[in-house]
């Protein structure tokens, strides 16, 4: 497996020599970009003109990552040779589907499932409820298959999210990249860092990812009443104060980020499904906890790559926005946190998100997940 990275920002690219690919063997593309440059993607042109071979994956961002850098309003692509390892890739719209979960049902069962070994997701983070995208893959793909990946993000504006395969860049798109054999290597690992707080209470009414009721109370004022003054910089400053959500069939807890407020409904509504009777707790963190939960997840993503007796070639990571916000001057130390285990010759690349995607530690069930710094790390071994 060979790769390389480029960056694109003020107008050109850049580190075209640094790289180990060979032009016309590049399977896969990865474009991470801010949307508004993906909205107008010219500039993408000469790079498509070099790697004729590839599929170009899009995703718009909260921020790009590249090494231990973070970039903001840029692109960061990633190119991909694998040596031994078939992909297939798909890609189709929820507007074409009657829900998230149907849309995930299609693309599930447009991959071939023999010698299938991962799934890597990259969807629309503002319309498509990534909870019942992923229940809808793992009804058509095969029981505890792993599936990681993440939510496009859109800098912090919540307008709009695309993701594209080559040309076709839109709102609502959903690509799935499957890799097949024994060859490949892939491990995935999360880490979170948020402290709850405030009593434990139920969740009394709700409709999918759509809050109305907790304690048999409105939920959007009792969110507002815990967050003070920061109720008026709304839904921008719900990404301080996520909610810790134990669902019924689930032992851990897992966050749940806010997308966006009906005022005149008096809802809130959130990235994945909040079921009622599921216990729900708020939750903060400073950026020391932050930083830390980063590092042991990048601990965790090399103790899952010695396990799989591999040195790891990429590793993909995607932090949430919420986190970025937090972190703020102190962005960069999370991610050289969490690239301190990767050895000198990991391509190291990542974005920031309005969600992320990650096996559980048992690596069997897969979730979506808010709030964490999710790490997807990619090999392939001899025969």
């Amino acid at each position: 497996m060979k790769t390389g990275r480029l960056e694109y920002s003020s107008g050109s690219w850049s580190n075209w020599d640094n790289w180990k690919v060979e032009d016309e063997k590049v399977q896969l593309m990865f474009i991470f970009a801010d949307r508004y440059l993906l909205e107008a993607p010219a500039w993408i042109d000469p790079i498509r003109a070099r790697f004729t071979k590839a599929q170009i994956v899009s995703v718009s961002t909260a921020g790009e990552i590249s090494g231990t850098t973070v970039m903001e309003k840029s692109a960061v692509a990633v190119l991909v040779q694998f040596e031994k390892t078939p992909i297939h890739v798909t890609h189709g719209n929820l507007n074409d589907h009657s829900s998230s979960m149907e849309l995930g049902k299609h693309l599930g069962a447009l991959l071939p499932t023999t010698d299938l070994t991962h799934v890597f997701v990259l969807s629309d983070g503002s319309r498509v409820n990534g909870d019942e995208l992923i229940a809808g893959m793992q009804h058509s793909l095969p029981a505890g298959l792993p599936i990681s990946g993440g939510l496009a993000g859109d800098y912090g504006r919540f307008e709009k999210t695309l993701v594209g395969l080559d040309a076709d860049i839109r709102d609502g798109n959903v690509v799935l990249i499957g890799l097949y054999g024994n060859n490949i290597r892939v491990s995935s690992s999360y880490r979170g860092g948020w402290n709850p707080f405030g009593p434990e209470r139920i969740i009394s009414k709700s409709n999918g990812n759509v809050l109305y009721e907790i304690d048999g109370q409105n939920a959007l004022d009792m969110y507002k009443k815990y967050l003070g003054k920061f109720a008026e910089e709304l839904p921008a400053s719900s990404l301080l104060f996520p909610l810790s959500i134990q669902m019924p069939d689930h032992d851990e807890f897992i966050v749940r980020t806010i997308l966006t407020i009906d005022e005149a409904n008096q809802t809130m509504t959130f990235a994945g499904n909040l079921p009622q009777g599921s216990k729900v707790r708020l939750m903060k963190a400073n950026s020391d906890e932050l930083i830390h939960a980063s590092y042991e997840a990048g601990e965790q993503a090399n103790l899952n790559s010695r396990a799989n007796h591999h040195a790891t070639d990429l590793a993909i990571l995607i932090s949430c926005v919420g986190r970025k916000v937090v972190l703020g001057d102190r962005v960069e130390e999370e991610v050289e946190a969490a690239s301190e285990h990767m050895g000198p010759a990991t391509n190291i690349a990542g974005f920031f998100s309005y969600g992320e995607i990650a096996p559980d530690y048992d690596n069997q069930t897969s979730y979506l997940h808010n709030q964490t710094m999710t790490i997807t790390t990619f090999a392939e071994i001899s025969d």
